[in-house]
Parts: C-alpha cells; sequence; structure tokens
C-alpha cells in the first residue's frame, strides 16, 4: 500500500475528486493548509498599504491505495491538478507499512 500526498490548488479539488472517483478511488482525506514552494507569495495592497502575503491557501490531498494503483491514481491527480501556471502543487507517494479498519478490524488491502 501506498500514502499518496498532494498539495494543490483549492478551485481544483472538486475535479480531481470526481477524476479519482472515476478510476474507482473515492476514500480520502482533504486538509485545508497554507504554504509556498518556488512563488514566494505576492504582494497586495490593503488600505493603501502594501503587504506581502507569504503563504498561501492549498488543499492536502491524503489518500491511501494498493501497489497496483498507485501509478493510475498519480497520473489522475497530476492531470487533473494541473492548470499550468506556477503554483500547481505536488504529489509525494510514501510506503504505508500497515492499515486496520476501525469498525471491522480488517487488514492490509481490505482496510482500503
Amino acid at each position: 500500500m501506498k500514502l499518496i500526498t498532494a498539495i494543490i490548488k483549492p478551485f481544483k479539488l472538486e475535479e480531481v475528486k470526481e477524476a479519482l472517483a472515476e478510476i474507482g478511488i473515492e476514500g480520502m482525506t482533504v486538509t485545508e493548509v497554507k504554504g509556498f514552494g518556488r512563488q514566494k507569495g505576492h504582494t497586495e495592497i490593503y488600505r493603501g498599504s502594501e503587504y506581502t502575503v507569504d503563504f498561501l491557501p492549498k488543499i492536502r490531498m491524503d489518500v491511501v491505495v494498493p501497489d497496483s494503483a498507485v501509478e493510475s491514481a498519480v497520473s489522475t491527480i497530476t492531470k487533473s491538478a494541473k492548470s499550468g501556471k506556477i503554483g500547481d502543487g505536488k504529489v509525494f507517494v510514501s510506503a504505508i507499512e500497515q492499515a486496520v479498519r476501525i469498525r471491522t478490524g480488517d487488514s492490509g488491502d481490505n482496510a482500503v
């Protein structure tokens, strides 16, 4: 099993979620986060004063998938989250040693 963590733009969340559902991946955890990468934020003017917004709003999406679904999930996320502009985000893939569904006690791929 693998944990896929994707940091994406907030307005792309629904598109990514629907694309993953089309390939059979429906369970996910979504968190609103703030961060910056190469774009380093931007400047804005508020009541006549200029200030820098360093941390931009992002969405962190965590999905656990069987090893056989990793490539298609990563491909689907990158295609559906891409706008072609700076700040589109990143996708990370990590190994998961074990998963247990609390309600049933199922473990491994059955828990996902």
